[in-house]
């Protein structure tokens, strides 16, 4: 049952948990989150640039390695928004230092901040690369129902625009099912992971969290999602070069998410 302390603030409490309060942000929110990560990204940018640039290349190299399966590589290249919010602790336990006006840790001391809720954090951790096996499975299935015998041997021939206008069925087909799975993780995802580190919450509270999140601003969350798809895609289109900048500046961002979204202690 939810109650009303505040015209902007939800109390959802059921038998089982007691969730934070969640706010109900403006439409404008994302643009404010946006710029807060780039302040933390000037700010922590040794640090910060030298894991975008290690996820960045090992994105390229996991992408490439698959090139000549298409079902693979396709399914690494769309998850990697699946597992990301995973990769991205290490950005939020930047932010919340800078937060707290406290120095930036040594290189590899992000690392080490899922000491804060390792059980919780090790689930959320299997339960994503669950996810993303299915996807890879689904992306199989798919790829042998629409392109069998299409003579398509790589990931080059099908991101063609002569390849996307011949098997547009498949495109829409395979847009359709990872459009609904990344907006169930990312429904899960959103303040789960932060507040886990954040907090000592247990798995089930942060992803009811997140999702009620998601709920409650359902038109901000969207246009957040949106933003975060668009600009993995332009990491992705640049052969990952470009998400060097782009993941570690979500990451930050994602932190300032979270700090809006739900209330604090």
């Amino acid at each position: 049952m939810s109650t009303h302390s505040d015209p902007t603030v939800f109390h959802t409490r059921t038998a089982q948990m007691n969730l934070p309060g969640i706010r109900r942000l403006s439409i404008r929110q994302p643009l404010h989150w946006l710029q807060a990560g780039g302040r933390d990204l000037l700010k922590a940018w040794p640090i910060s640039l030298f894991y975008g640039v290690t996820f960045a290349l090992i994105g390229y190299a996991l992408v490439h390695g698959a090139w000549t399966r298409p079902h693979l590589a396709m399914a690494l290249t769309s998850g990697f928004l699946f597992v990301a919010p995973v990769l991205a602790t290490v950005f939020y336990s930047l932010s919340h230092r800078l937060e707290q006006d406290r120095k930036l840790p040594n290189l590899f001391a992000p690392l080490l901040s899922w000491r804060a809720n390792p059980i919780s954090l090790g689930l959320y951790a299997l339960m994503l690369v669950f996810i993303l096996t299915i996807w890879e499975r689904t992306s199989a299935i798919l790829v042998g129902l629409f392109l069998n015998e299409s003579g398509i041997g790589s990931l080059s021939d099908l991101i063609s625009l002569e390849a996307v206008q011949q098997h547009t069925g498949f495109m829409l087909t395979y847009l359709a099912f990872g459009g609904v799975l990344a907006l169930a993780v990312f429904s899960l995802s959103v303040v789960s992971l932060p507040m886990l580190l954040h907090r000592k919450v247990d798995f089930a509270t942060a992803m009811v969290t997140s999702f009620t999140t998601v709920k409650v601003n359902f038109a901000v969350m969207l246009l957040w999602g949106a933003l975060i798809a668009g600009l993995i895609a332009v990491g992705v289109a640049t052969d990952f070069i470009a998400m060097a900048v782009i993941f570690p500046w979500l990451g930050h961002a994602s932190w300032h998410a979270y700090r809006a979204l739900i209330e604090r202690e």
